[in-house]
């Protein structure tokens, strides 16, 4: 009888620390915690650089440093475009010159960014992690980074 009640007692431990691990560990990985820190990055960024951003529905924020002019962008749409990218302590992980980009193809926040500008447009994209590449590491870029682009529209 005691060496029964000393299974239960063990198997019952064991269950609650295994219970205190996944829940430790969930809440790092939950992406509402992480939606909202990366907003609060994102707006003292906004705040620190003195920027007049606009907040799209879908959670980035863009800033029209030059209007352009004509229609925007669609999704499907082929953009020739200048671009940097970087995370937000300013470390740079791609750019191109001139480039041509299948909007279907890339990262939902930078399609998302790009629809907002007009040929000729130039401006910054602010990209919140889950709209970026979220939990995946990519070279140059930790998991669940917000992304920074300078973009500037040439033609689509």
């Amino acid at each position: 009888m005691i060496q029964r009640q000393h299974h239960l007692l063990a198997a019952l431990t064991a269950t609650f620390v295994l219970m205190v691990l996944l829940l430790a560990s969930c809440g790092k990985d939950d992406p509402d915690l992480i939606a909202e820190k990366d907003r609060k990055k994102i707006l003292d960024y906004i705040e620190k650089h003195e920027l007049e951003a606009q907040e799209h529905p879908s959670g980035i924020f863009y800033v029209v440093e030059r209007e352009g002019s004509g229609n925007h962008p669609k999704e499907n749409s082929v953009v020739k475009i200048t671009y940097t990218g970087t995370l937000l302590n300013g470390d740079l992980f791609d750019a191109g010159y001139e480039r041509n980009l299948y909007l279907g193809g890339v990262i939902q926040g930078f399609r998302d960014g790009i629809m907002q500008f007009r040929r000729g447009g130039k401006g910054l994209i602010l990209i919140p992690s889950g709209l970026g590449y979220g939990q995946y590491a990519r070279q140059g870029i930790p998991r669940n980074s917000v992304l920074l682009f300078e973009i500037e529209i040439i033609d689509f």
